[in-house]
């Protein structure tokens, strides 16, 4: 089920609020794991069942380490295979099949696997729960239903923000829930809803007309407009749902993290992987990088555990060898921006001049990785790069389409609009005190929320990129 569609706004939302709202908090987690049962079984519930058993696995495996101390580390870590078994066979089984055949030129055929949606996810939650009780970070839950929650929660289920177990296990015991915090997550909601139908939905229309065509038969202008628009459509489809995300979660009395902070603000690529899908960085910083060693053995032992989170991170994204070198891409940014020490450069150079020339060198990086990302192939993506920076022979007497028709009127203004919403001039609209402020607030709010459900009962385009990963 999608947070953007008619079922969810005008029926689940609506139902499972009222039955939360009336009942007693006794009943709160129960009724808000069936209506995350029911959420997550609704597209497609034969799938259910590999969230239920990782549940299962996860619940036991805990309770054994707790029960068996002189053998925790084996539990843990049969638990930690058996979750990441799981994500290694629906995700990425086939993946290793295709190249296994081509190293070895051996033809074993594909399985057809379909990964289940979310699967990357609640994995993660999963293990930062076992991981957390190995660590003594929290108590074991003994109540199964608890953790069922934590695991299935629907407001972040399929697409985060990642929750961690310790950020969120006393608010699975007890949370209030208030005023304050329902029409702070109505307003949230509604600002990742008209992100996600009214901008995001917006670009990725424009970028995949331009995807879809072989990039010798287009211009370098048109070229540069896919891929601006491509990384305006994934800011604002990711940003979108982890607002709507947070703000469901505070109707239900949780506070999540945020998950992005105008990362297309940022002045080098360290920075923007502080603002850009922060619950994931945070995820591979505490159980990946500083487990590793961090940055405490030696400056060469930190730049290779840099490499391997960022390795890891392009692998979390995708089954597919793009995602793999996007990883390394930023990876070698990463580290390149260690070894130059970008902090003591900024001081060093805190003049305007240098601060744009930075913004630009950023914006180059994460716009070149965006197209290794949204393309379909290493090939592709490459051509489609060449034709971006004029190295590519246009074919002209191919040419199909002029730029009109990949972009009009409206979607010029979108395209302005994506532009003024992704820095943070509306960062603290909602806290807006005087009461006029209020009230033009509520109302600009309240048209945008009947233009997205208006563009929701009309359109036919409503993805959510990452649902895939």
């Amino acid at each position: 089920m999608l947070f953007s569609s008619m079922t969810f706004v005008f029926m689940f939302l609506p139902i499972v609020l009222l039955l939360y709202l009336i009942s007693k908090k006794e009943l709160h987690n129960p009724i808000l794991l069936i209506a995350s049962i029911i959420f997550y079984a609704w597209g497609e519930p034969k799938y259910l069942a590999i969230m239920l058993l990782t549940i299962l696995i996860n619940y036991f495996g805990a309770i054994g380490m707790d029960k068996f101390q002189q053998k925790k580390e084996l539990i843990l870590w049969i638990t930690i295979a058996v979750n990441l078994g799981f994500l290694i066979y629906f995700k990425y089984f086939n993946f290793l099949i295709d190249n296994f055949n081509g190293i070895f030129h051996a033809h074993i055929h594909p399985l057809n696997i379909i990964m289940p949606i979310g699967i990357s996810f609640y994995t993660f939650q999963a293990l930062s729960y076992v991981i957390d009780v190995y660590r003594g970070e929290c108590r074991v839950q003994k109540d199964i239903y608890k953790l069922a929650l934590y695991i299935s929660l629907f407001p972040q289920l399929i697409a985060g923000p990642i929750v961690k177990y310790h950020d969120i296990s006393e608010q699975i015991d007890s949370r209030e829930v208030n005023f304050e915090k329902v029409d702070l997550g109505v307003k949230r909601f509604i600002i990742g809803l008209s992100k996600k139908m009214l901008i995001a939905n917006t670009m990725g229309a424009i970028a995949d007309k331009i995807f879809i065509q072989d990039p010798h038969t287009f211009s370098h202008s048109i070229a540069w407009l896919g891929s601006l628009a491509y990384s305006f459509q994934l800011y604002f489809d990711f940003s979108g749902y982890s607002d709507m995300a947070i703000g469901l979660g505070l109707i239900f009395g949780f506070r999540f993290m945020e998950n992005f902070n105008y990362p297309y603000i940022s002045k080098s690529i360290t920075e923007f992987w502080r603002r850009w899908h922060i619950s994931l960085s945070t995820w591979f910083k505490q159980y990946v990088y500083i487990p590793l060693g961090g940055n405490r053995e030696g400056k060469l032992k930190t730049l290779r555990n840099l490499g391997i989170v960022f390795i890891l991170t392009g692998i979390w994204h995708g089954a597919s060898w793009n995602f793999v070198i996007w990883g390394i891409w930023h990876g070698f940014f990463i580290i390149l921006e260690k070894i130059i020490n970008i902090k003591d450069f900024e001081q060093k150079h805190p003049q305007w001049q240098i601060k744009s020339l930075q913004h630009i060198y950023c914006i180059l990086i994460f716009v070149i990785g965006w197209v290794m990302f949204r393309a379909d192939n290493i090939t592709y993506a490459w051509h489609y790069l060449m034709n971006m920076f004029g190295f590519l022979h246009i074919h002209q007497d191919k040419i199909l389409y002029t730029l009109p028709y990949y972009i009009d009127t409206t979607e010029v203004i979108t395209v302005i609009a994506a532009f003024l919403c992704s820095v943070p001039l509306f960062k603290n609209i909602l806290e807006i005190k005087n009461k006029f402020g209020k009230a033009m607030i509520n109302i600009w709010l309240l048209v945008l929320f009947v233009l997205s459900a208006a563009t929701i009962a009309s359109s036919t385009y409503n993805p959510f990129i990452y649902f895939r990963f």
